[in-house]
């Protein structure tokens, strides 16, 4: 049995994990998929604590992330690792260096038996609204605004990928939104949208959320037959 704990950002994360994420995953095998809205981003000595703590906790859990690049301390006592190379790295390369970090900072307080596959941190670049402009015409239809398909998908147009929207708090994503729709609520309008745009659309549209997929996927399979200890 695998059991996914998902440490997230805030209360739209949460939503998508429980209304959207967690369904495809059970498919996959998966027993139990948990979400833990911690409120904003903390400091990363102490996330780290909890990080280490739920895997600690039991031997059959798989901990992943689900947190802003844009939004993590970079300096001082709770910055996050890898924060400092990721702001020269090249823009797809910035996520994934935080993303290296984390896994071997957590692998070393775990110590030398820990299986590193049951730490999978993901680092999402913007906002978790920019992944709903990997279809513009179903995240208008998910907030019940069609007549903005076009709209969002100018924004959408100005950018290699839903993923790259974008670095400034004056623009970010949910700014955008915001914009044209007065009133948005992220958890609500947001899980809404996701459901409408969907996961595969999402995959297809933003290759590091589908990497992170693929390889939440794979989980429950590549160990099956092992047991709690083997896990570890």
């Amino acid at each position: 049995m695998t059991r996914l704990f998902l440490y997230v950002e805030g209360q739209t994360e949460e939503s998508f994990v429980r209304e959207v994420l967690a369904p495809h995953l059970y498919y996959y095998g998966y027993t139990e998929v948990v979400p833990r809205p911690t409120g904003g981003i903390r400091p990363w000595p102490s996330a780290k604590r909890d990080i280490v703590r739920f895997l600690k906790q039991d031997a059959g859990r798989v901990v992943s992330t689900m947190v802003d690049f844009y939004g993590l301390p970079q300096s001082g006592s709770g910055s996050w690792p890898g924060m400092k190379n990721a702001n020269t790295a090249h823009y797809p390369e910035k996520a994934r260096t935080v993303e290296k970090e984390l896994l071997a900072d957590v692998c070393l307080d775990m110590g030398e038996n820990f299986n590193p596959r049951r730490f999978i941190p993901y680092v999402m670049m913007h906002e978790f609204e920019a992944m709903l402009f990997s279809d513009c015409a179903a995240f208008s239809r998910g907030i019940g605004r069609p007549t903005l398909a076009n709209q969002f998908q100018t924004i959408r147009n100005a950018f290699a990928s839903p993923e790259e929207i974008d670095d400034s708090p004056l623009s970010a994503p949910s700014k955008r939104v915001e914009k044209l729709v007065p009133g948005y609520t992220k958890p609500i309008l947001g899980t809404l949208a996701a459901f409408e745009v969907g996961l595969e659309a999402i995959r297809r549209e933003c290759p590091h959320f589908g990497c992170w997929l693929n390889r939440l996927e794979a989980v429950p399979t590549a160990s099956s037959g092992q047991s709690a200890t083997d896990f570890q």
